[in-house]
């Protein structure tokens, strides 16, 4: 399991989220843990969202579904708790790295 590999959700919410992404660095591979992150299937979104396809929530597309980053509902789950692996989003990593990095950038007014 690495860096942005992509998972079944196989939680309650897996007809809106129907994958998770791992965003954890490999230097923690050891740990039983994974700290991943929504993706939320954008057809669940209202159209009008302003955070869709920008830095904070980027769009991707996995097995044919539109699915958006959702970094603010960021979780850490047991990987047995993780269902099979659907694909990788490392082409991407630019990007969801961008996003996460938004999330904590201090803002200074």
């Amino acid at each position: 399991m690495a860096q942005f590999d992509v998972h079944r959700n196989i939680g309650k919410q897996r007809e809106t989220i129907p994958f998770v992404i791992v965003v954890q660095s490999s230097l923690f591979d050891s740990y039983r843990r994974r700290v991943v992150v929504p993706l939320v299937r954008r057809s669940s979104l209202d159209r009008t969202a302003a955070f869709v396809d920008s830095p904070l929530n980027p769009v991707f597309t996995v097995k044919g579904i539109k699915v958006v980053l959702h970094p603010l509902e960021i979780v850490s789950v047991a990987i047995d708790q993780l269902g099979e692996k659907v694909g990788s989003l490392a082409q991407e990593g630019d990007r969801i790295t961008g996003a996460m990095d938004e999330m904590l950038t201090r803002a200074w007014a």
